[in-house]
């Protein structure tokens, strides 16, 4: 884990665009209107593994990964693993 704390020290600076909600929606499969919340959650649970590559957080817990920008906190994407 490459510093995890730096993202969990800055969960309350994530947040995601209206066309972020709507691509995490899609590609997660869930119908919750909060996906900042749904998402933060996954990030803070203790069986998230979070690791850093270039410009991005890679938080990959219950068979889905988040993308974080390590700069803004923007969710950029999730996707179910494969």
């Amino acid at each position: 884990m490459v510093n995890a704390q730096l993202l969990l020290d800055n969960i309350d600076k994530i947040h995601t665009t209206p066309m972020g909600v709507d691509r995490i929606k899609k590609n997660l499969r869930i119908e919750t209107n909060n996906v900042v919340e749904y998402c933060v959650e996954k990030i803070k649970s203790p069986h998230c593994d979070i690791t850093r590559k270039g410009k991005n957080w890679y938080a990959e817990t219950d068979n889905c990964i988040i993308t974080v920008n390590a700069y803004s906190f923007t969710i950029i994407t999730a996707h179910i693993k494969k």
